[in-house]
């Protein structure tokens, strides 16, 4: 059986079998106006539904990260009966033609289960992969990023037909979509969470660990500073991802589809490229230098460059938007490895769960933020001014908040027992 006891089996194996089941949550936009309709509601009401699970994510992170850091297996488990559950939820309260009860299920339950599941695998495969925990945490997060790409001709399959209007010709199928995805991701979660283990020899708790003080970490300036470039990250990417089709269709292209797959690519394959370049650097944290550095860059060409030719702005927008996606991808991935590196491996699961609290603010901010702009100017140049000067933000942040030594997260008292011991 040592075969099976490696890291690709215990590791890299079940993290994607996990990240590819919740990151479905982003196939949402296939569906939302079907649920709609379905219902007899608008989308702009549907739409919470989405917006409560992002944010559910991020708190159930923040709020579970010591649970996750005492027990992969009882979090793993957790994690796959609250996304289950809420799947098969979400189809039964479209059924039942309840608002309210698919922001229950959708929203809160799968939302648990979410943010449980986007964090249990990530110190695990750090453990296994220790000289290359970039490359550990990207193949984790890559399949949180295709997921969209793998589910969304499944899904098209099981929601069938549709007339020349767009309308489901068998309405049905939209809430038994629901129940075979939630029978389809049980077992993918359940091998995940069989498969999931530490190291041989790992010990769960140590010293450190267990005197970990959430007052420390929340007034640390470097966690402040990584906490806020994160939700900058964050905002930024959904405030222009939210708009790829409106932008596309505004320059007349017509091949929205198939750069919607392009930037999903560009969306994954940030995440293990940017965090693979990490391990290369001195200094983690230059990775969100470059994000920062070429997102900003490619919104000034765009700017700078826009009206010469349409052929010239049309390729200018699809460059765009991939170094966004990628740059989006990449600050997710990128994320657990800076932590570990400035507050230590012990505690990563609840430092990083900590940190996740800004996606869950920013999955309530980034759309919200190009629609204001856009009502206010009816202009993208102007959503483009103000992501650029939020990156431009995030930069500094990066360079002069963000400092690279490795701080310290123990208690006072514990401190005082280790300099004794030390002496």
């Amino acid at each position: 059986m040592n075969q099976f006891n490696n890291k690709w089996m215990r590791a890299v194996l079940p993290a994607l079998l996990i990240h590819c089941s919740i990151g479905t949550v982003y196939c949402w936009s296939l569906f939302k106006g079907d649920i709609a309709y379905y219902m007899g509601e608008t989308v702009g009401d549907v739409e919470w539904a989405f917006s409560i699970a992002i944010f559910v994510l991020g708190m159930s992170a923040a709020f579970g990260g010591k649970f996750v850091e005492r027990n992969i297996q009882k979090s793993s488990l957790l994690a796959a009966l609250f996304f289950i559950a809420g799947m098969a939820g979400t189809g039964f309260f479209i059924y039942q033609k309840s608002l309210i009860g698919v922001y229950f299920s959708y929203g809160i339950i799968m939302g648990i289960g979410l943010g449980i599941g986007y964090l249990t695998p990530v110190k695990t495969l750090m453990l296994w992969f220790k000289t290359q925990k970039g490359l550990a945490t990207g193949l984790a997060v890559l399949g949180f990023g295709l997921a969209k790409v793998i589910a969304s001709p499944l899904m098209e399959k099981l929601l069938g037909e549709r007339t020349d209007e767009g309308v489901l010709v068998n309405p049905a199928s939209i809430y038994t979509m629901f129940y075979i995805l939630a029978g389809l991701y049980s077992v993918m979660m359940v091998i995940g969470h069989l498969l999931l283990k530490k190291p041989d020899g790992y010990e769960k708790e140590n010293a450190l660990s267990a005197g970990f003080s959430y007052r420390n970490i929340l007034k640390n300036k470097t966690f402040i500073g990584i906490w806020v470039m994160f939700y900058i990250n964050i905002t930024c990417g959904l405030a222009l991802i939210s708009q790829e089709k409106g932008i596309l269709a505004f320059i007349g292209f017509g091949a929205i589809g198939l750069v919607s797959s392009l930037t999903a690519v560009f969306n994954a394959g940030g995440r293990i490229a940017f965090s693979s370049l990490g391990d290369q650097l001195k200094d983690r944290n230059s990775i969100y230098k470059i994000i920062f550095a070429s997102s900003i860059t490619a919104i000034l060409l765009t700017l700078v460059l826009d009206g010469i030719h349409s052929m010239v702005t049309t390729v200018l927008i699809i460059a765009l938007l991939c170094v966004i996606n990628a740059g989006y991808g990449g600050g997710f991935s990128s994320l657990p490895p800076l932590l570990s590196d400035r507050f230590g491996l012990n505690s990563i699961s609840t430092v990083h769960g900590l940190t996740l609290s800004a996606w869950a603010f920013a999955g309530l901010t980034g759309n919200q933020l190009s629609t204001f702009v856009l009502e206010k100017t009816q202009s993208y140049d102007m959503v483009l001014y103000v992501i650029m000067a939020l990156f431009s933000v995030a930069a500094l942040i990066s360079m002069f908040v963000v400092k690279p030594e490795k701080v310290r997260l123990e208690t006072e008292e514990l401190n005082t027992k280790e300099e004794i011991l030390a002496r």
